[in-house]
């Protein structure tokens, strides 16, 4: 299924029969989003292991953990009065997309019970050369995830997250992409809601705008040829988030997103794109 783009240039197309998935997004006259060749991906159903076809999936209510990349991406999307819709076992997600000349609006509808706890990440797999870079404010603290326990010293034993500062936490500069080297590395950068990608003459701007009470993040999944272990391959994913962890069993405090009393959380994702030839 495709939106309906405007008269100018912003294009997205989702398949919404297979979890929803974006499975292009056109902006700035390029294409952004990365995907791979995955049959397997249209016969997934709901407790299947993770099938990563790329674009950008719906990851809710968690990343890791259980289920997997959430429960969204397994199940048939519907429309709905002008709305994409999934149904889950313990909420209702919503979504509709608005295109404008440079930039993508998606509106977000989550309906569960009051106090309802998850964590929700836009899992945005972009096509980026090797020179991309990720522009975040230095010194924002960042969770380092164990996929980068072999890069840095003295990991603290059972410790599923160690904590630093952008760009460089505990000496692993995750600011720039590079080639191919057998490495993979999942960060989250807390309190975040905004993050710019350049990459070439490009600029990506991808932006969650939330009630003030809800905590945000961006995640990053810098995987150049580190995952999985059998076939590994290059994917990067650039993953504005609500909530602040990958696994939601491992959400302390003020590390998830909950449904207000009214059972109804709304939010927006933008991603906007500009050329920025000097």
């Amino acid at each position: 299924m495709v939106t309906a783009p405007s008269a100018r240039q912003a294009r997205v197309a989702t398949d919404l029969p297979h979890g929803g998935r974006w499975t292009s997004l056109r902006l700035a006259g390029r294409e952004w989003l990365w995907r791979r060749d995955t049959p397997e991906r249209t016969s997934a159903r709901d407790g299947d292991a993770f099938v990563d076809a790329g674009g950008l999936e719906e990851c809710i209510p968690t990343v890791r953990g259980v289920p997997d990349h959430g429960s969204a991406w397994s199940r048939p999307w519907f429309q709905h009065a002008g709305w994409d819709a999934v149904d889950c076992d313990e909420f209702t997600l919503r979504r509709r997309m608005d295109c404008a000349s440079d930039e993508v609006t998606a509106t977000y509808e989550l309906t569960a019970a009051p106090g309802y706890r998850f964590v929700w990440a836009a899992h945005a797999l972009l096509d980026l050369s090797v020179g991309a870079r990720i522009v975040l404010p230095h010194g924002a603290p960042v969770r380092l995830y164990r996929d980068a326990a072999e890069l840095v010293t003295e990991w603290p034993a059972d410790q599923p997250h160690v904590t630093g500062t952008w760009p460089d936490p505990c000496g692993l500069r995750l600011d720039g992409l590079g080639p191919t080297d057998g490495t993979a590395v999942g960060a989250s950068v807390l309190g975040r809601n905004s993050v710019d990608v350049i990459d070439g003459p490009h600029r990506l701007t991808l932006t969650v705008s939330v009630d003030d009470d809800t905590p945000t993040s961006i995640a990053l999944w810098r995987n150049l040829g580190g995952y999985p272990p059998a076939g590994p391959y290059r994917s990067v994913g650039i993953e504005p988030m609500l909530g602040s962890v990958f696994d939601l069993a491992d959400a302390g405090p003020g590390d998830a997103a909950a449904v207000p009393q009214s059972g109804l959380l709304r939010w927006q994702l933008h991603i906007r794109a500009e050329r920025v030839d000097p």
